[in-house]
């Protein structure tokens, strides 16, 4: 293929053309990560991790996001400097993506928003750290990214939801949405900072290809929603879970004493939880971002050969 183009209105960066022309498998990146959810300089260490553990497998990053009301695949040097320097970028769920689009705002994509864009773009599999479920408080509060995890045909590799929340409630969520929960080399749900969660799951893979065949298949009866894929933070990183239990139990009794509501929850917490680690949490999570991104090449890679072999 030549000349490749990203459907309208979405616009593509040149690496991101170049690595369609040469046959390189994308993948996609959240940006709201970079823009909100890590501090500096970390954001940008988590960045350039990410972006090179995709690379050295064979595939090409591509960051999401909206840049000056455009929904774009890929972020050009200037672009990505102003959404790491975290100055005027809104956080961006799926709903908001049309008011930033005519409102020609610079916007971070959650989890949610970069289905939504992946999904129109066609781009299969999709790395972040962690999804968000259901709150433990209050339990009326479910994030976003359930919903559209249920409608968007993408393979998302992630360590799992973030534990400041109901994980069992959330496993619950998703069977509701019928999105498949696949262990990459375990049989429980991950704790994001933690390796396990005492969760278990009824399927599991050792290897990218299985997890690729059995995304395939389920595409091959018009399943229409996500394979979420889940695999541990590395052994190195992960944390003790009694010690993240308890980080979370103090922290949100913080927030309930505080008044600290909303969107505004979910960084409350996990700052609180990174303070309690003695900032142990952040190099979890660069960790585990690492991690989730090298998986997610793999997986498109052996997308891309199983298509050929259809094709062959």
């Amino acid at each position: 293929m030549n000349g490749w183009l990203p459907p309208p209105p979405l616009r593509a960066t040149a690496a991101v053309i170049d690595a369609i022309d040469a046959g390189r498998p994308l993948v996609a990146l959240e940006s709201s990560v970079l823009a909100q959810g890590l501090p500096e300089p970390a954001n940008a260490q988590a960045h350039d991790q990410m972006a090179a553990a995709i690379t050295a497998v064979g595939a090409e990053p591509v960051v999401t996001a909206v840049v000056r009301g455009v929904p774009s695949l890929g972020l050009e040097p200037a672009d990505l400097a102003r959404f790491l320097a975290r100055d005027g970028v809104a956080k961006l769920s799926a709903r908001d993506l049309g008011a930033a689009m005519a409102n020609g705002l610079d916007g971070a994509t959650t989890v949610a928003a970069t289905l939504a864009l992946a999904t129109h773009a066609g781009i299969r599999v999709f790395a972040t750290g962690g999804i968000g479920g259901l709150h433990r408080e209050p339990r009326f509060d479910e994030s976003a990214d359930l919903a559209e995890l249920g409608r968007s045909p993408v393979i998302v590799v992630c360590a799992g939801a973030k534990s400041i929340l109901d994980l069992p409630g959330t496993l619950e969520r998703l069977e509701t949405h019928g999105v498949p929960v696949i262990g990459y080399r375990t049989k429980e749900m991950p704790g994001f900072f933690t390796v396990g969660t005492g969760l278990p799951l009824s399927m599991h893979a050792r290897t990218a290809g299985e997890i690729a065949r059995v995304f395939l298949a389920g595409r091959s009866i018009g399943r229409p929603g996500a394979l979420l894929v889940v695999q541990p933070p590395p052994a190195h990183a992960a944390l003790p879970r009694e010690l993240v239990e308890g980080a979370i139990a103090d922290a949100l009794a913080a927030a309930s004493r505080e008044g600290v509501r909303g969107a505004e929850v979910t960084p409350f917490l996990l700052a609180a939880v990174n303070r309690a680690t003695g900032g142990r949490s952040m190099e979890t999570n660069l960790a585990l971002l690492e991690a989730n991104s090298r998986l997610a090449g793999e997986i498109a890679v052996e997308l891309q050969q199983l298509a050929t072999e259809e094709k062959g």
